[in-house]
């Protein structure tokens, strides 16, 4: 039987850009032919696909570690350098992404097609063909490619079913998923037989739908008791909860009332379920004892508004009653539930006016620079390389950072982090460095960082 995993941390990497290429057109009688260089291939995106084949993270379980191929570099004759394929990953419907360390909910991944880039592949660099200009008419860099995303995200599966069994550990739901449909899973007399969701398909009459046999809830499963939360997830998504009580127990202390007032505390402390329509399931009455004692407590259950019947899983009695039933109340929420469609990314773009980056003082002279723009470009620049350096200075001048800074009140010499406090790059700034200027002198030189 395959093993069933409903949580799994998933690290993934995307692949890095491929770097621009600075290259010269050269042939016979035009030793000087222009820049030919061809920019970087984009690296992969690391993308989650809901695919309803699918029903386990099994194989992300044993494989947790998803890394995608980065983009080729580009070469001369303006050449581009080929992009990096994407990496799909398919996971089961209702599968629920969570970021890693924040725990925040990133993204809920229902319907067939469904798409998340958990990774998105880095920017290929431009070659010095594309960065040619009047200013610099024949670049001697190019830029570099820009390093795919790095992510550690949870997969939560919360089982997608229409009736969820619930009840106490060794109340036949694991028969009665067995006798109900072609499910089989594991029965055996000792508790907590069931460790993880075991899935049937039912068919009565017209109507088809999925029997989730949730495993067996103890008293402070909601407050995380035995595998509490890891049982009662899979109930969220269930629109109709059966009751399935043991009228055969020899254990102190249990009988079918109790077990009812138990399991209805557990599923109100966890929330979101007092309102799921109920039915309630006296099992094992092929006992003579248990059939005494489901005809005392049914006229009670009654009387609390619950919809009872009696079954057995063993023999089969009742079955086909509960299974009309149960079908009668999926008929009833899929009617009036609205079509499932796709989950939507939502996109935010930045607010008009938004200069792109912010400038913060951290002391007397020492000034942070935070921001897409100019950290992306920080992470494209050849430092080796003075022209690109001084091709960096002129953009960020561009964008208002100079003018900013200077507002700001820095003088010159002081120290500059573009990105975050740890890891970011740290320069020494220069009011005078004249920005915009016609470039001049070889070719990977810059004459105003003489």
């Amino acid at each position: 039987m395959a093993e069933f995993v409903d949580r799994v941390v998933l690290y993934v990497k995307a692949g890095d850009g491929g770097h621009g290429c600075a290259s010269i057109h050269r042939e016979k009688f035009k030793p000087l032919g222009g820049p030919d260089g061809g920019n970087g291939g984009r690296g992969g995106d690391v993308i989650l696909e809901v695919d309803p084949s699918t029903s386990t993270l099994l194989d992300y379980h044993h494989r947790p570690h998803r890394r995608a191929v980065s983009g080729k570099q580009g070469m001369g004759a303006n050449r581009d350098g080929a992009n990096g394929p994407d990496v799909v990953l398919k996971v089961p419907n209702g599968t629920v992404v969570k970021d890693a360390k924040t725990g925040e909910v990133l993204v809920d991944l229902i319907g067939a097609g469904t798409r998340y880039v958990a990774a998105q592949g880095g920017h290929g660099g431009l070659g010095n063909a594309a960065l040619a200009s009047p200013k610099r008419k024949a670049p001697g860099f190019a830029l570099l490619g820009e390093p795919g995303d790095e992510a550690d995200v949870v997969l939560e599966l919360k089982t997608v079913a229409d009736v969820a069994l619930v009840g106490f550990p060794n109340a036949g739901k694991s028969s009665l998923i067995a006798a109900l449909s072609a499910a089989r899973p594991k029965i055996a007399d000792y508790p907590f037989t069931t460790l993880v969701p075991n899935l049937g398909v039912v068919t009565a009459g017209e109507t088809v739908f999925t029997v989730a046999d949730v495993p067996g809830l103890i008293p402070g499963a909601s407050e995380g008791k035995g595998l509490g939360h890891e049982f009662l997830r899979h109930v969220e998504r269930c629109s109709t909860i059966v009751h399935v009580l043991d009228c055969a127990t020899i254990e102190p202390g249990r009988d079918p009332l109790t077990d009812v007032a138990v399991i209805e505390g557990e599923l109100a402390a966890y929330g979101e379920l007092e309102d799921r329509p109920r039915l309630v399931v006296l099992n094992k009455i092929d006992v003579p004892e248990a059939r005494e004692l489901a005809d005392m407590v049914r006229p009670m259950l009654e009387e609390q508004g619950m919809r009872v019947f009696e079954i057995s899983a063993a023999t089969h009695e009742g079955l086909r009653e509960l299974s009309f039933a149960m079908a009668e109340m999926v008929r009833a929420d899929r009617a009036e539930r609205p079509v499932e469609e796709p989950t939507r990314i939502v996109l935010r773009p930045k607010q008009l006016g938004d200069a792109g980056f912010s400038v913060r003082r951290v002391d007397e002279n020492t000034f942070q620079v935070t921001g897409e723009k100019p950290e992306r470009w920080i992470r494209q620049t050849d430092f080796t390389n003075d022209e690109a350096v001084g091709y960096l200075a002129d953009r960020l001048d561009r964008l208002g950072i100079e003018k900013a800074l200077a507002e700001a009140g820095a003088t010159d010499g002081a120290e500059v982090i573009i990105g975050p406090m740890e890891g970011g790059y740290v320069f020494d700034w220069r009011a005078s460095l004249e920005s915009g200027a016609v470039h001049q002198g070889p070719r990977g030189s810059d004459d105003r960082l003489a």
